[in-house]
């Protein structure tokens, strides 16, 4: 099997589990999106270590494990809210270092971000739909209008591939895959939601762009080889989890950090 092959036939089992998971909600999409974190955790920290940690160094994975049990139990946000701070702060005293602090605060944030926007109700299902939508639509519309049209690159210095024609027709790929997701889903007040799938398509290429700066602040190509023929899980989600935060932090604003969706998706 070829490499493009493999890529094809691993997005295409990834997408479909991930869609069943997400239908189903409450504990199963709560599981998926503890193994995101903590896939996400274990490839930063592999990045950012010169060495394999041992003894008290391994205080940051036993922070992380007590994270996604709370996750995984559906602890309110305020209550994970709160956990996070605590263990990013309890990492930094016992010295642990800035690198992996951050990769704690990411790691716990992406998958605390997106089991709450999914909750249990069918507001809940659509958000997490749209932001699917969103997402995916512009990583596939900037991948190939990039190829098709060229010209001035984006960010030469941290991503030599992506171009402004690609992050331009992956704006407009997201907004119109995430109006038509809400026309479909009957939900109301499409222009305001056309505004935000154009604020998490950009969001989505920015986390995209952090994530490569990451790679190369240490040297490194791909996040990890867990996926076949995509590399890491953090070369997979980077864009997904930044838009889901942003998106949660839009449905905060607008219906509270317990049940975010429903202010942008009523039902």
């Amino acid at each position: 099997m070829s490499n493009l092959q493999l890529r094809i036939v691993s997005a295409v089992i990834l997408a479909a589990v991930t869609l069943v998971l997400t239908w189903l909600g409450g504990l199963p999409f709560r599981l998926l999106c503890a193994l995101i974190a903590g896939a996400i955790f274990y490839e930063w920290t592999r990045m950012c270590r010169p060495s394999p940690a041992k003894a008290f160094g391994l205080l940051p994975e036993v922070l992380i494990l007590v994270f996604i049990g709370a996750l995984i139990a559906g602890l309110p946000a305020a209550y994970l809210l709160s956990l996070v701070a605590v263990i990013v702060v309890v990492a930094l005293v016992a010295g642990a270092g800035r690198w992996e602090a951050a990769g704690l605060a990411y790691a716990a944030i992406s998958g605390l971000a997106l089991a709450l926007l999914r909750d249990g109700d069918r507001s809940g299902l659509i958000a997490v739909l749209f932001l699917f939508a969103v997402v995916w639509v512009t990583d596939i519309a900037a991948y190939f209008v990039g190829r098709a049209v060229g010209g001035p690159k984006l960010a030469p210095s941290i991503s030599p591939g992506k171009t402004q024609s690609g992050a331009l027709g992956g704006a407009v790929g997201g907004v119109v895959a995430g109006v038509l997701l809400a026309a479909t889903a009957g939900v109301v007040g499409l222009w305001t939601l056309g505004l935000v799938a154009l604020v998490l398509s950009i969001v989505s290429q920015a986390g995209d762009l952090f994530e490569s700066w990451v790679k190369r602040r240490h040297g490194r190509k791909d996040s990890g080889a867990l996926i076949p023929g995509h590399g890491g899980v953090m070369d997979r989600v980077d864009g997904l989890v930044a838009a889901a935060l942003a998106l949660y932090v839009i449905g905060c604003i607008s219906a509270g950090a317990d049940h975010p969706a429903q202010g942008l998706f009523p039902g």
